[in-house]
Protein backbone atom coordinates (compact mmCIF):
# COMPACT_ATOMS: atom_id res chain seq x y z
CA UNK A 1 0.00 0.00 0.00
CA UNK A 2 1.95 3.04 -1.37
CA UNK A 3 2.03 5.98 0.99
CA UNK A 4 0.98 9.55 -0.01
CA UNK A 5 0.00 12.79 1.58
CA UNK A 6 -3.45 12.55 0.54
CA UNK A 7 -5.81 11.18 3.35
CA UNK A 8 -8.18 7.77 3.00
CA UNK A 9 -11.08 8.53 0.49
CA UNK A 10 -14.22 10.56 2.01
CA UNK A 11 -11.68 11.93 5.31
CA UNK A 12 -12.78 15.36 5.68
CA UNK A 13 -10.98 18.47 5.46
CA UNK A 14 -7.11 18.62 4.93
CA UNK A 15 -4.86 16.68 6.75
CA UNK A 16 -1.82 19.21 5.81
CA UNK A 17 -2.04 21.59 8.54
CA UNK A 18 -1.26 18.76 11.07
CA UNK A 19 1.43 17.47 9.19
CA UNK A 20 3.06 20.61 9.12
CA UNK A 21 2.90 21.16 12.66
CA UNK A 22 3.99 17.36 13.21
CA UNK A 23 7.10 17.90 10.87
CA UNK A 24 7.93 21.27 12.77
CA UNK A 25 8.07 19.39 15.96
CA UNK A 26 10.13 16.89 14.41
CA UNK A 27 12.90 19.26 14.55
CA UNK A 28 13.35 18.92 18.10
CA UNK A 29 15.29 15.73 16.88
CA UNK A 30 18.34 18.28 15.07
CA UNK A 31 18.78 19.14 18.30
CA UNK A 32 18.99 15.65 19.72
CA UNK A 33 21.02 14.32 16.86
CA UNK A 34 23.22 17.01 17.31
CA UNK A 35 23.87 17.16 20.70
CA UNK A 36 24.93 13.85 20.98
CA UNK A 37 26.64 13.43 17.67
CA UNK A 38 29.26 15.91 18.13
CA UNK A 39 31.25 15.17 21.32
CA UNK A 40 32.58 12.02 19.44
CA UNK A 41 34.57 14.54 17.32
CA UNK A 42 35.23 16.58 19.73
CA UNK A 43 36.55 14.07 21.80
CA UNK A 44 39.15 13.60 18.69
CA UNK A 45 40.28 17.13 18.46
CA UNK A 46 44.02 18.19 18.99
CA UNK A 47 42.97 21.34 20.32
CA UNK A 48 40.42 20.51 22.82
CA UNK A 49 42.78 17.50 24.09
CA UNK A 50 45.49 20.17 24.67
CA UNK A 51 42.65 22.37 26.34
CA UNK A 52 41.23 19.72 28.87
CA UNK A 53 43.96 17.19 29.47
CA UNK A 54 44.91 16.82 32.72
CA UNK A 55 48.36 15.18 31.86
CA UNK A 56 47.98 12.21 30.08
CA UNK A 57 49.13 11.19 26.69
CA UNK A 58 48.54 9.07 24.01
CA UNK A 59 50.83 6.37 22.16
CA UNK A 60 52.27 9.33 20.36
CA UNK A 61 53.32 10.91 23.22
CA UNK A 62 50.00 13.82 22.35
CA UNK A 63 47.80 15.09 24.92
CA UNK A 64 44.79 12.73 25.84
CA UNK A 65 42.38 11.98 28.22
CA UNK A 66 41.88 8.71 30.12
CA UNK A 67 39.14 6.16 29.51
CA UNK A 68 37.64 7.58 33.07
CA UNK A 69 37.21 11.06 31.83
CA UNK A 70 36.42 10.20 28.53
CA UNK A 71 33.73 7.92 29.94
CA UNK A 72 32.45 10.57 32.35
CA UNK A 73 32.07 13.00 29.41
CA UNK A 74 30.06 11.25 27.04
CA UNK A 75 27.80 9.42 29.25
CA UNK A 76 26.56 12.54 31.82
CA UNK A 77 24.88 13.61 28.54
CA UNK A 78 22.69 10.65 29.03
CA UNK A 79 22.37 10.99 32.65
CA UNK A 80 20.64 13.82 32.29
CA UNK A 81 18.43 12.99 29.63
CA UNK A 82 17.76 9.84 32.28
CA UNK A 83 15.99 12.65 34.61
CA UNK A 84 15.35 14.67 32.01
CA UNK A 85 12.89 12.03 30.47
CA UNK A 86 11.23 11.07 33.44
CA UNK A 87 10.47 15.08 34.32
CA UNK A 88 9.01 15.42 31.04
CA UNK A 89 5.95 14.06 32.21
CA UNK A 90 4.77 16.18 34.99
CA UNK A 91 6.16 19.22 32.92
CA UNK A 92 3.73 18.23 30.45
CA UNK A 93 0.85 18.01 32.57
CA UNK A 94 1.49 20.80 34.31
CA UNK A 95 2.07 23.29 31.61
CA UNK A 96 0.72 21.43 28.71
CA UNK A 97 2.83 19.90 25.62
CA UNK A 98 3.40 23.28 23.94
CA UNK A 99 4.93 25.13 26.73
CA UNK A 100 6.42 22.19 28.05
CA UNK A 101 8.62 22.08 24.82
CA UNK A 102 9.37 25.59 25.41
CA UNK A 103 11.09 24.93 28.87
CA UNK A 104 13.04 22.09 27.94
CA UNK A 105 14.73 25.20 25.44
CA UNK A 106 15.40 27.27 28.19
CA UNK A 107 17.45 24.06 30.17
CA UNK A 108 18.80 23.06 27.39
CA UNK A 109 20.24 26.63 26.49
CA UNK A 110 21.92 26.70 30.21
CA UNK A 111 23.64 23.63 29.42
CA UNK A 112 25.26 24.59 25.97
CA UNK A 113 26.55 28.05 28.07
CA UNK A 114 28.22 26.28 30.15
CA UNK A 115 29.70 24.07 27.78
CA UNK A 116 31.28 27.00 25.36
CA UNK A 117 32.58 28.82 28.33
CA UNK A 118 34.33 25.48 29.99
CA UNK A 119 38.32 25.44 30.03
CA UNK A 120 38.21 22.49 32.23
CA UNK A 121 36.68 19.15 32.49
CA UNK A 122 34.33 19.76 35.35
CA UNK A 123 32.61 22.56 33.81
CA UNK A 124 31.95 21.18 30.68
CA UNK A 125 30.86 17.90 32.38
CA UNK A 126 28.21 20.46 33.95
CA UNK A 127 26.73 21.80 31.39
CA UNK A 128 26.78 18.50 29.27
CA UNK A 129 24.47 17.41 32.43
CA UNK A 130 22.08 20.29 31.63
CA UNK A 131 22.28 20.05 28.11
CA UNK A 132 21.45 16.32 28.71
CA UNK A 133 18.20 17.17 31.30
CA UNK A 134 16.59 19.22 28.77
CA UNK A 135 17.47 16.94 25.42
CA UNK A 136 15.97 13.62 27.40
CA UNK A 137 12.79 16.33 28.05
CA UNK A 138 12.46 16.73 24.41
CA UNK A 139 12.91 13.30 23.63
CA UNK A 140 9.69 12.41 25.29
CA UNK A 141 7.50 15.67 24.76
CA UNK A 142 7.93 15.50 20.80
CA UNK A 143 6.69 12.10 19.97
CA UNK A 144 3.42 13.00 22.83
CA UNK A 145 3.11 15.74 20.78
CA UNK A 146 3.03 14.35 17.55
CA UNK A 147 1.30 11.22 18.51
CA UNK A 148 -1.75 13.75 19.67
CA UNK A 149 -2.08 16.22 17.14
CA UNK A 150 -1.19 13.63 13.85
CA UNK A 151 -4.13 11.96 11.70
CA UNK A 152 -4.45 7.83 12.39
CA UNK A 153 -3.61 7.16 8.91
CA UNK A 154 -0.02 8.98 8.43
CA UNK A 155 0.77 9.34 13.04
CA UNK A 156 3.79 6.75 11.92
CA UNK A 157 5.06 8.85 9.42
CA UNK A 158 4.69 12.11 11.36
CA UNK A 159 5.95 10.95 14.69
CA UNK A 160 9.08 8.24 12.63
CA UNK A 161 10.51 11.69 11.30
CA UNK A 162 11.66 12.47 14.46
CA UNK A 163 13.84 9.78 14.01
CA UNK A 164 14.76 11.44 10.48
CA UNK A 165 15.51 15.07 12.64
CA UNK A 166 17.82 12.51 14.74
CA UNK A 167 19.68 11.34 11.77
CA UNK A 168 20.31 14.63 10.41
CA UNK A 169 21.42 16.33 13.52
CA UNK A 170 24.17 13.67 13.55
CA UNK A 171 25.07 14.37 10.67
CA UNK A 172 25.31 18.05 10.86
CA UNK A 173 27.65 17.41 14.13
CA UNK A 174 30.27 15.13 12.00
CA UNK A 175 30.02 18.41 9.03
CA UNK A 176 30.93 20.65 11.95
CA UNK A 177 33.26 18.87 13.65
CA UNK A 178 35.22 17.90 10.67
CA UNK A 179 35.27 21.67 9.24
CA UNK A 180 36.11 23.10 12.97
CA UNK A 181 38.69 20.04 13.97
CA UNK A 182 41.79 21.41 12.85
CA UNK A 183 41.52 25.23 14.07
CA UNK A 184 44.30 25.94 16.26
CA UNK A 185 42.10 28.09 18.97
CA UNK A 186 39.03 27.17 21.13
CA UNK A 187 36.85 27.84 18.20
CA UNK A 188 37.67 24.09 17.20
CA UNK A 189 35.37 23.39 19.67
CA UNK A 190 33.10 26.25 20.58
CA UNK A 191 31.72 26.68 17.04
CA UNK A 192 30.17 23.18 16.81
CA UNK A 193 28.79 23.85 20.57
CA UNK A 194 27.35 27.40 20.63
CA UNK A 195 25.52 26.09 16.83
CA UNK A 196 22.89 24.00 19.12
CA UNK A 197 21.51 28.03 20.20
CA UNK A 198 20.12 28.09 16.77
CA UNK A 199 18.52 25.02 17.12
CA UNK A 200 16.94 25.88 20.35
CA UNK A 201 15.67 29.27 19.26
CA UNK A 202 13.84 27.70 16.44
CA UNK A 203 12.03 25.45 18.51
CA UNK A 204 11.30 28.04 20.88
CA UNK A 205 9.94 30.45 18.48
CA UNK A 206 8.21 28.19 16.48
CA UNK A 207 6.10 26.97 19.58
CA UNK A 208 5.35 30.14 20.20
CA UNK A 209 2.70 29.69 17.48
CA UNK A 210 1.96 26.52 17.04
CA UNK A 211 -1.77 25.22 18.94
CA UNK A 212 -1.55 22.68 22.09
CA UNK A 213 -2.80 19.53 21.50
CA UNK A 214 -6.76 18.60 21.59
CA UNK A 215 -5.92 15.52 23.92
CA UNK A 216 -4.48 18.17 26.06
CA UNK A 217 -7.13 20.56 26.13
CA UNK A 218 -9.89 17.69 26.79
CA UNK A 219 -7.60 16.24 29.55
CA UNK A 220 -7.85 19.50 31.49
CA UNK A 221 -11.40 19.78 30.88
CA UNK A 222 -12.02 22.50 28.24
CA UNK A 223 -13.67 21.16 25.57
CA UNK A 224 -13.92 24.20 23.63
CA UNK A 225 -10.65 25.05 23.21
CA UNK A 226 -9.94 21.44 22.18
CA UNK A 227 -12.35 21.56 19.57
CA UNK A 228 -10.57 24.87 18.29
CA UNK A 229 -7.25 23.33 18.61
CA UNK A 230 -8.59 20.32 16.21
CA UNK A 231 -10.65 22.48 14.12
CA UNK A 232 -6.76 24.33 13.43
CA UNK A 233 -5.43 21.27 12.97
CA UNK A 234 -7.91 19.80 10.15
CA UNK A 235 -8.94 22.96 8.82
CA UNK A 236 -12.63 22.42 9.48
CA UNK A 237 -15.13 24.33 11.29
CA UNK A 238 -15.46 23.15 14.87
CA UNK A 239 -18.87 22.10 14.13
CA UNK A 240 -18.21 20.41 10.94
CA UNK A 241 -19.85 16.56 11.84
CA UNK A 242 -16.44 14.92 11.60
CA UNK A 243 -14.76 17.22 13.51
CA UNK A 244 -17.44 16.52 16.23
CA UNK A 245 -17.36 12.92 15.86
CA UNK A 246 -13.57 12.81 16.21
CA UNK A 247 -13.67 14.73 19.30
CA UNK A 248 -17.14 13.60 20.91
CA UNK A 249 -14.73 9.93 20.67
CA UNK A 250 -11.40 11.80 22.24
CA UNK A 251 -13.66 12.64 24.64
CA UNK A 252 -15.60 9.88 25.59
CA UNK A 253 -12.63 7.77 25.31
CA UNK A 254 -10.95 10.06 28.18
CA UNK A 255 -14.23 9.48 30.24
CA UNK A 256 -14.06 6.02 30.22
CA UNK A 257 -10.45 6.17 31.03
CA UNK A 258 -10.95 8.25 33.99
CA UNK A 259 -14.53 6.74 35.34
CA UNK A 260 -11.72 4.09 36.13
CA UNK A 261 -9.86 6.43 38.07
CA UNK A 262 -6.92 8.72 38.33
CA UNK A 263 -4.02 7.30 37.16
CA UNK A 264 -0.92 7.29 39.54
CA UNK A 265 2.30 6.21 38.53
CA UNK A 266 1.68 2.84 40.24
CA UNK A 267 -1.20 2.20 38.10
CA UNK A 268 1.31 2.40 35.17
CA UNK A 269 2.84 -0.47 36.30
CA UNK A 270 -0.47 -2.81 36.48
CA UNK A 271 -2.28 -5.01 34.45
CA UNK A 272 -2.92 -3.73 30.90
CA UNK A 273 -1.04 -0.79 31.18
CA UNK A 274 1.94 -3.02 32.36
CA UNK A 275 2.52 -4.82 30.04
CA UNK A 276 2.24 -1.68 27.58
CA UNK A 277 4.99 -0.26 29.88
CA UNK A 278 6.71 -3.30 29.67
CA UNK A 279 6.57 -3.32 25.95
CA UNK A 280 7.65 0.12 25.73
CA UNK A 281 10.59 0.19 28.04
CA UNK A 282 12.22 -2.80 26.69
CA UNK A 283 11.53 -1.53 22.91
CA UNK A 284 13.52 1.90 23.77
CA UNK A 285 16.44 -0.48 25.62
CA UNK A 286 16.96 -2.58 22.94
CA UNK A 287 16.98 -0.11 20.45
CA UNK A 288 19.83 1.20 22.37
CA UNK A 289 21.70 -2.78 22.96
CA UNK A 290 21.81 -2.64 19.21
CA UNK A 291 24.86 -0.98 19.64
CA UNK A 292 24.20 2.28 17.20
CA UNK A 293 25.33 4.88 19.72
CA UNK A 294 28.67 3.17 19.76
CA UNK A 295 28.99 4.29 16.27
CA UNK A 296 28.47 7.56 16.69
CA UNK A 297 29.57 8.52 20.17
CA UNK A 298 32.82 6.46 19.60
CA UNK A 299 32.86 6.12 15.72
CA UNK A 300 35.52 8.38 15.18
CA UNK A 301 38.11 7.35 17.94
CA UNK A 302 37.38 3.93 17.08
CA UNK A 303 38.11 4.33 12.96
CA UNK A 304 40.87 5.94 14.31
CA UNK A 305 42.24 3.42 16.27
CA UNK A 306 41.57 0.88 13.58
CA UNK A 307 44.35 1.88 11.62
CA UNK A 308 41.35 4.41 8.95
CA UNK A 309 42.59 7.34 8.06
CA UNK A 310 40.53 9.80 7.41
CA UNK A 311 38.59 8.83 10.17
CA UNK A 312 36.05 12.43 10.50
CA UNK A 313 35.32 11.69 6.66
CA UNK A 314 33.81 8.21 7.68
CA UNK A 315 32.03 9.78 10.38
CA UNK A 316 30.37 11.91 8.23
CA UNK A 317 29.96 8.99 5.83
CA UNK A 318 28.15 6.99 8.18
CA UNK A 319 25.78 9.74 9.45
CA UNK A 320 24.99 10.29 5.58
CA UNK A 321 23.96 6.67 5.31
CA UNK A 322 21.63 7.02 8.51
CA UNK A 323 20.04 10.33 6.90
CA UNK A 324 19.21 8.50 3.38
CA UNK A 325 18.69 5.33 5.36
CA UNK A 326 15.66 6.81 7.37
CA UNK A 327 13.48 7.80 4.33
CA UNK A 328 12.67 4.06 3.43
CA UNK A 329 11.31 3.54 6.99
CA UNK A 330 9.25 6.78 6.73
CA UNK A 331 7.48 4.75 3.82
CA UNK A 332 7.45 1.49 5.57
CA UNK A 333 6.23 1.85 8.77
CA UNK A 334 2.59 2.58 7.43
CA UNK A 335 2.90 0.24 4.09
CA UNK A 336 4.44 -2.80 6.06
CA UNK A 337 3.57 -1.69 9.44
CA UNK A 338 5.26 -2.12 12.72
CA UNK A 339 5.93 -5.22 13.54
CA UNK A 340 7.24 -6.79 10.03
CA UNK A 341 9.13 -3.75 9.77
CA UNK A 342 10.94 -4.31 12.92
CA UNK A 343 12.00 -7.68 12.47
CA UNK A 344 13.20 -6.74 9.18
CA UNK A 345 15.72 -4.44 10.85
CA UNK A 346 16.70 -6.87 13.54
CA UNK A 347 17.22 -9.76 11.55
CA UNK A 348 19.58 -7.34 9.23
CA UNK A 349 21.06 -5.43 12.03
CA UNK A 350 22.25 -9.13 13.54
CA UNK A 351 23.43 -10.39 10.11
CA UNK A 352 25.90 -7.27 9.76
CA UNK A 353 26.88 -7.21 13.67
CA UNK A 354 28.25 -10.69 13.37
CA UNK A 355 30.08 -10.07 10.09
CA UNK A 356 32.05 -6.88 11.13
CA UNK A 357 33.44 -8.62 14.09
CA UNK A 358 34.18 -12.03 12.14
CA UNK A 359 36.11 -9.84 9.63
CA UNK A 360 37.60 -7.69 12.70
CA UNK A 361 38.81 -10.46 14.80
CA UNK A 362 39.43 -13.05 11.79
CA UNK A 363 41.15 -10.62 9.36
CA UNK A 364 42.58 -7.94 11.84
CA UNK A 365 42.00 -4.24 11.27
CA UNK A 366 45.39 -3.60 9.86
CA UNK A 367 44.22 -5.39 6.64
CA UNK A 368 43.04 -2.98 4.17
CA UNK A 369 40.08 -5.34 2.44
CA UNK A 370 39.49 -5.72 6.49
CA UNK A 371 39.22 -2.01 6.83
CA UNK A 372 36.74 -1.55 3.72
CA UNK A 373 34.34 -4.36 5.02
CA UNK A 374 34.33 -3.69 7.93
CA UNK A 375 32.94 0.51 7.04
CA UNK A 376 31.21 -1.10 4.05
CA UNK A 377 28.92 -3.41 6.94
CA UNK A 378 28.69 -0.85 9.33
CA UNK A 379 27.23 0.85 7.08
CA UNK A 380 24.58 -1.83 5.58
CA UNK A 381 24.02 -2.08 9.39
CA UNK A 382 22.98 1.79 10.07
CA UNK A 383 20.85 1.05 6.84
CA UNK A 384 18.88 -1.83 8.61
CA UNK A 385 18.54 0.31 12.21
CA UNK A 386 18.04 3.90 10.00
CA UNK A 387 14.78 2.24 8.26
CA UNK A 388 13.38 0.02 11.41
CA UNK A 389 14.14 0.04 14.70
CA UNK A 390 15.24 4.04 15.01
CA UNK A 391 12.32 6.11 13.80
CA UNK A 392 9.49 2.90 14.80
CA UNK A 393 10.55 2.56 18.12
CA UNK A 394 9.31 6.52 18.90
CA UNK A 395 6.10 5.32 16.72
CA UNK A 396 5.31 2.48 19.04
CA UNK A 397 6.23 4.40 22.22
CA UNK A 398 4.05 7.62 21.00
CA UNK A 399 0.86 5.29 20.11
CA UNK A 400 0.67 2.23 22.44
CA UNK A 401 -0.50 4.24 25.55
CA UNK A 402 -3.89 5.72 26.79
CA UNK A 403 -5.01 9.66 27.80
CA UNK A 404 -4.87 9.73 31.10
CA UNK A 405 -1.41 7.69 31.46
CA UNK A 406 0.50 8.54 28.20
CA UNK A 407 2.72 11.35 29.62
CA UNK A 408 3.87 9.48 32.58
CA UNK A 409 4.09 6.16 30.44
CA UNK A 410 6.01 8.11 27.44
CA UNK A 411 8.49 9.33 29.31
CA UNK A 412 9.11 6.53 31.38
CA UNK A 413 9.92 4.64 28.23
CA UNK A 414 12.18 7.25 26.68
CA UNK A 415 14.01 7.19 30.41
CA UNK A 416 14.76 3.51 29.62
CA UNK A 417 16.36 4.62 26.23
CA UNK A 418 18.69 7.07 27.87
CA UNK A 419 19.44 4.46 30.76
CA UNK A 420 20.93 2.12 28.10
CA UNK A 421 22.40 5.04 26.24
CA UNK A 422 24.43 5.98 29.59
CA UNK A 423 25.08 2.80 30.63
CA UNK A 424 26.79 1.61 26.84
CA UNK A 425 28.17 4.96 26.57
CA UNK A 426 30.15 5.04 30.28
CA UNK A 427 30.76 1.07 30.02
CA UNK A 428 32.55 1.74 26.08
CA UNK A 429 35.43 2.25 26.83
CA UNK A 430 36.69 -0.05 28.90
CA UNK A 431 35.06 -2.51 26.71
CA UNK A 432 37.12 -1.67 23.71
CA UNK A 433 40.05 -0.10 24.97
CA UNK A 434 43.29 -1.64 25.95
CA UNK A 435 44.94 -1.13 28.78
CA UNK A 436 45.05 -2.04 32.81
CA UNK A 437 41.30 -3.29 33.57
CA UNK A 438 39.82 -2.62 30.52
CA UNK A 439 38.59 -5.80 27.92
CA UNK A 440 39.92 -4.67 25.36
CA UNK A 441 37.32 -6.41 23.36
CA UNK A 442 37.69 -4.24 19.91
CA UNK A 443 35.85 -5.33 16.89
CA UNK A 444 34.56 -8.09 19.36
CA UNK A 445 32.49 -5.41 20.64
CA UNK A 446 30.45 -5.97 17.80
CA UNK A 447 29.56 -9.78 19.03
CA UNK A 448 27.98 -8.29 21.90
CA UNK A 449 25.83 -5.91 19.92
CA UNK A 450 25.08 -9.08 17.52
CA UNK A 451 23.22 -11.19 20.55
CA UNK A 452 21.20 -8.79 21.37
CA UNK A 453 19.82 -8.03 17.87
CA UNK A 454 18.50 -11.95 17.87
CA UNK A 455 16.75 -10.59 21.28
CA UNK A 456 15.25 -8.07 19.32
CA UNK A 457 13.41 -10.70 16.75
CA UNK A 458 11.77 -12.79 19.45
CA UNK A 459 10.70 -9.56 21.76
CA UNK A 460 9.18 -8.26 18.42
CA UNK A 461 7.34 -11.04 17.60
CA UNK A 462 5.79 -12.11 21.31
CA UNK A 463 5.61 -8.31 22.66
CA UNK A 464 4.74 -5.75 19.60
CA UNK A 465 1.14 -5.32 18.40
CA UNK A 466 0.30 -3.92 14.79
CA UNK A 467 -1.03 -0.90 15.27
CA UNK A 468 -1.24 0.66 11.91
CA UNK A 469 -3.94 2.74 11.07
CA UNK A 470 -5.78 2.67 14.17
CA UNK A 471 -6.30 5.72 16.09
CA UNK A 472 -5.15 6.20 19.38
CA UNK A 473 -8.20 5.21 20.90
CA UNK A 474 -8.69 2.33 18.87
CA UNK A 475 -5.35 1.20 20.40
CA UNK A 476 -6.81 1.04 23.71
CA UNK A 477 -9.59 -1.54 22.31
CA UNK A 478 -6.57 -3.66 20.54
CA UNK A 479 -5.28 -4.39 23.47
CA UNK A 480 -8.27 -4.44 25.90
CA UNK A 481 -9.12 -7.12 23.06
CA UNK A 482 -6.25 -8.97 21.48
CA UNK A 483 -3.74 -11.33 24.43
CA UNK A 484 -1.44 -12.06 22.48
CA UNK A 485 0.96 -9.83 19.55
CA UNK A 486 0.78 -12.37 16.84
CA UNK A 487 -2.73 -12.11 17.11
CA UNK A 488 -2.98 -8.57 16.60
CA UNK A 489 -2.33 -8.12 12.62
CA UNK A 490 -6.14 -8.91 11.52
CA UNK A 491 -7.60 -6.45 14.31
CA UNK A 492 -10.17 -4.49 13.36
CA UNK A 493 -12.03 -2.40 15.67
CA UNK A 494 -15.80 -2.22 16.41
CA UNK A 495 -15.69 0.10 20.07
CA UNK A 496 -17.30 3.52 19.66
CA UNK A 497 -16.41 4.60 22.88
CA UNK A 498 -19.14 7.55 22.62
CA UNK A 499 -21.97 4.53 23.07
CA UNK A 500 -20.24 2.88 25.66
CA UNK A 501 -20.25 6.19 27.36
CA UNK A 502 -24.15 6.86 26.94
CA UNK A 503 -24.94 3.13 27.53
CA UNK A 504 -23.31 3.16 30.81
CA UNK A 505 -25.01 6.30 31.90
CA UNK A 506 -28.03 4.87 31.17
CA UNK A 507 -26.81 1.76 34.02
CA UNK A 508 -25.46 4.02 36.35
CA UNK A 509 -22.75 6.16 37.62
CA UNK A 510 -20.63 2.93 38.37
CA UNK A 511 -21.17 1.33 35.16
CA UNK A 512 -18.03 1.82 33.75
CA UNK A 513 -16.14 1.44 36.54
CA UNK A 514 -17.38 -2.29 37.37
CA UNK A 515 -17.38 -3.58 33.78
CA UNK A 516 -14.84 -4.57 31.29
CA UNK A 517 -14.67 -2.96 27.92
CA UNK A 518 -16.07 -5.90 26.34
CA UNK A 519 -18.87 -6.03 28.63
CA UNK A 520 -19.78 -2.33 27.98
CA UNK A 521 -19.40 -2.77 24.57
CA UNK A 522 -21.87 -5.65 24.34
CA UNK A 523 -24.03 -3.40 26.79
CA UNK A 524 -23.82 -0.99 24.18
CA UNK A 525 -24.09 -2.64 21.23
CA UNK A 526 -27.44 -4.39 22.79
CA UNK A 527 -29.12 -0.99 23.34
CA UNK A 528 -28.22 -0.10 20.19
CA UNK A 529 -30.13 -3.03 18.78
CA UNK A 530 -33.23 -2.67 20.92
CA UNK A 531 -33.50 1.11 19.79
CA UNK A 532 -33.28 -0.22 16.10
CA UNK A 533 -35.83 -2.84 16.86
CA UNK A 534 -38.26 -0.33 18.25
CA UNK A 535 -37.73 1.81 15.65
CA UNK A 536 -38.40 -0.57 12.87
CA UNK A 537 -41.73 -1.42 14.99
CA UNK A 538 -42.85 2.41 15.26
CA UNK A 539 -42.46 2.33 11.26
CA UNK A 540 -44.51 -0.69 10.70
CA UNK A 541 -47.61 0.91 12.87
CA UNK A 542 -47.44 4.05 10.66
Amino acid sequence: MPITLRPPPGTAGSAWPAIAVGLFVAFGGVLFGYDTGTIGGILAMPYWLKTFSTGAVDEFGNPAITASQSSLIVSILSAGTFFGALTAAPTADFFGRRVGLMVTMVVFCLGVVLQTIAVAIPLFTAGRFFAGYGVGMVSALIPLYQSETAPKWIRGTVVGAYQLAITIGLLLAAIVDNATKNHDNTGSYRIPIAVQFAWALIIFFGMLVLPETPRMWIKRGKPEKAAKSLATLRRLDVDHPALVEELGEITANHEYEMSLGKATYLDCFRGNLGKRLATGCLLQALQQLTGVNFIFYYGTSFFTRSGIKNSFVVSMITSAVNVASTFPGLYLVEAWGRRPLLLFGAVGMATCQFIVAGVGTGAGLDNLAAQRALIAFVCIYIFFFACSWGPVAWVVTGEIFPLKVRAKSLSMTTASNWLLNWAIAYATPYMVDSGPGNANLQSKVFFVWGGFCFICIAFVYFMIYETKGLSLEQVDELYAKVSKAWKSKGFVPTVSFQDVKDAAEEDGAGAMRRSSLADLENNAMRKKSVQHEEIAAAKALQ
